[in-house]
């Protein structure tokens, strides 16, 4: 059975932040908050996790999870940033993006796209998520959180916890986060490429849908 923390969307109880660092170091799941959607996290090097999440999610081993990050400088520790990848960053973070980028050496091979060695990184605009991302010094590996029987993302908490209270170890229950996913932004080819159009506006990118 999750637990359930009614968590403020704005000023998160340190208590409960806490608390919700721990089940993620002790191997379990957590639905959180984010500026696009609710999301399904686990830490980064639980295989376990990761394999349970692809089951609720009901993807296969191709489905790319996104390591969401405190800040520009813990992207720049699991990703190889250039200068100019540097600047269109520094000026898109935090924010609805996913950004795609070569995977450096601490990011674990099975993270990685298996042929180009990429991954995407963000870092998410919500004070709940920032400040869980603070308590727990590290990424959160992540997937959106829509079920394979859903169109959309569930953004209702108490819907949230009724379909997956026996699937989930915690459900950091915000307000809404609305139902429109991150803009994917592929930064490794000569000039950003559009992956997936979401709630991020492409203007920063010189980009059109």
């Amino acid at each position: 059975m999750a637990q359930f923390f009614a968590i403020h969307p704005q000023n998160p109880q340190p208590r409960l932040l806490r608390q919700a660092a721990t089940i993620l170091r002790e191997g379990g799941i957590i639905v959180y908050p984010t500026d696009s959607c609710y999301a399904l996290g686990c830490q980064i090097g639980n295989k376990d996790a990761m394999s349970r999440i692809r089951v609720i999610r009901q993807v296969d081993e191709h489905h790319h999870f996104t390591l969401v990050c405190r800040d520009l400088a813990e992207i720049a520790i699991y990703a190889k940033v250039d200068n100019s990848q540097f600047r269109l960053l520094k000026a898109n973070t935090p924010g609805s993006y996913t950004f795609i980028l070569q995977a450096s050496k601490e990011v674990p091979r099975r993270l990685q796209h298996p042929k180009r060695h990429t991954i995407g990184l963000r870092v998410p605009d919500h004070p709940v998520a920032h400040a869980l991302l603070a308590e727990l010094n590290e990424p959160i590996l992540s997937s959106t959180l829509i079920l394979p029987s859903d169109e959309l993302p569930l953004t209702d908490a108490e819907d949230i916890r009724h379909r997956l209270e026996h699937q989930v170890e915690l459900i950091l229950a915000a307000n809404s986060c609305g139902i429109e996913m991150t803009t994917v932004i592929d930064l490794t080819t000569d000039a950003p490429a559009l992956i997936r159009q979401g709630k991020g506006s492409l203007k920063p990118f010189g980009l059109s849908s």
